[in-house]
């Protein structure tokens, strides 16, 4: 158990939020991929750094995003993106510091704003070539990571229903698309990990056709926890799935937030919600297939009060590393 990841979410990127975001910022059709520069601050993420290994943080998800400059496709990066060898020498100065770097780029659909024009080719010969050169360059930064995060969630209509370009795969592509990913890794030597939401809609599907190699990060992010009524109904299946999704044998790292709900109170926070996460999955998940827990904050570093936002989130984890 010593060696669990006790981890944060970190954007280096943040282009995954849609394309109507650029939209209504009146950017024209042929530049309608969100950010067009870094919003990263890298005072901020140094204090982030030092937060976490003063307080045994040992593991970070660097959500890479636009904020590479991928050799194989310079064309993606925005003004600001770090070249390969600054984040490699990022890379090396966490590991000295005793943090996990894991590499995470956001294939689903609902989130791939950062592949540029190649986020409308999916699931063609284009598509796949450009993915595979994307991760190679990743893997080639990296080393060879233990995981690679491959995200995966919310790959719905429901989901884009702001966008003004609607994209998903169902049925057998996504199946076909999902597991070119896991490949493309699994034969690099590393291991796949991915958000578990696929799971709350497909849930006899998904336990059978997953290839229980795919470390799951499902994740809840309520306040209402066993023998309490759910405050939305669709939580009650989202908390379920951690036990669910051990008794299939997967092996798991927890996914809490500190970011608020949308159906939350105005002037609410949600800062109980990892510690409660931590309480529960080690009641419900057996200790072998227990790999960690992650605390995302969602929450770039523009202004203080998110920056306050990314600094609990590290706290919030510290805390509960302690006590463990």
């Amino acid at each position: 158990m010593k060696d669990l990841m006790w981890a944060t979410l970190f954007h280096l990127g943040r282009n995954f939020c849609g394309d109507s975001v650029a939209f209504k910022k009146g950017d024209n059709l042929a530049a309608c991929f969100g950010f067009k520069q870094m919003d990263f601050d890298e005072a901020i993420w140094r204090e982030a750094t030092e937060r976490m290994a003063k307080g045994g943080v040992n593991t970070v998800i660097l959500d890479l995003c636009e904020g590479v400059v991928y050799p194989s496709h310079p064309e993606l990066a925005v003004k600001g993106s770090w070249p390969p060898e600054k984040l490699k020498g990022e890379v090396s100065r966490l590991a000295r510091m005793g943090i996990e770097a894991i590499p995470k780029l956001n294939f689903s659909t609902c989130h791939d704003d950062w592949l540029g024009e190649y986020s409308r080719m999916v699931s063609t010969q284009t598509y796949y070539r450009v993915c595979r050169e994307i991760i190679s360059d990743v893997f080639e930064i990296f080393g060879r990571p233990r995981f690679f995060h491959i995200g995966y969630d919310e790959e719905t209509a429901a989901n884009q229903k702001s966008y003004f370009l609607v994209c998903m795969r169902q049925g057998e592509m996504w199946w076909h698309d999902f597991l070119f990913f896991v490949k493309e890794i699994e034969k690099r030597g590393s291991r796949a990990w991915m958000w578990s939401d696929y799971m709350w809609d497909h849930e006899e599907e998904f336990l059978k056709r997953m290839p229980r190699s795919v470390l799951q990060s499902n994740w809840y992010y309520g306040r209402r926890w066993e023998g309490e009524p759910p405050e939305r109904p669709y939580e009650a299946k989202r908390l379920a799935a951690f036990e669910k999704l051990d008794k299939a044998g997967f092996d798991q790292v927890p996914t809490g937030t500190n970011w608020v709900p949308p159906y939350f109170k105005k002037g609410e926070n949600n800062d109980a919600n990892f510690a409660g996460l931590v309480k529960h999955c080690r009641k419900h998940v057996d200790p072998k297939r227990l790999k960690g827990f992650v605390n995302a904050s969602w929450s770039s570093v523009l202004n203080e009060s998110r920056r306050r936002r990314v600094f609990d989130a590290i706290d919030q984890v510290a805390a509960e590393a302690k006590v463990w």
